[in-house]
């Protein structure tokens, strides 16, 4: 089961147990992560579940498809190159141990 740690701005890291299958939206919804709101259900097409990745996780979870960056491009207040939307990245073991900030711009 992998384990990720959302780091808000002031410093403070949530550290949660998600399965398999989940988005990184959906156990930070389901962990009560302050900061991830997740207004769309999930559907990729809002920025409310924005994150920076960070290394070294940045090349496991990819690059955002063209959808997503235009979402990043037009609904995040600082878009980075290691942003995502954290209902398009789906869980999966290689992940264990991922970290994300939320942006500031978030709370």
């Amino acid at each position: 089961m992998p384990q990720i740690s959302y780091v808000s701005a002031d410093g403070d890291t949530t550290v949660v147990t998600a399965e398999v299958g989940d988005s990184v939206m959906s156990a930070a919804l389901r962990h009560g992560v302050a900061g991830i709101i997740g207004e769309c259900g999930g559907n990729n097409s809002c920025a409310t579940c924005h994150v920076w990745v960070r290394d070294p996780f940045r090349g496991l979870v990819g690059q955002p498809g063209d959808l997503e960056a235009d979402i990043i491009d037009l609904g995040v207040a600082e878009p980075r190159d290691c942003s995502r939307l954290g209902c398009q990245i789906i869980l999966n073991d290689e992940l264990d141990g991922l970290v994300v900030d939320v942006p500031p711009t978030q709370y």
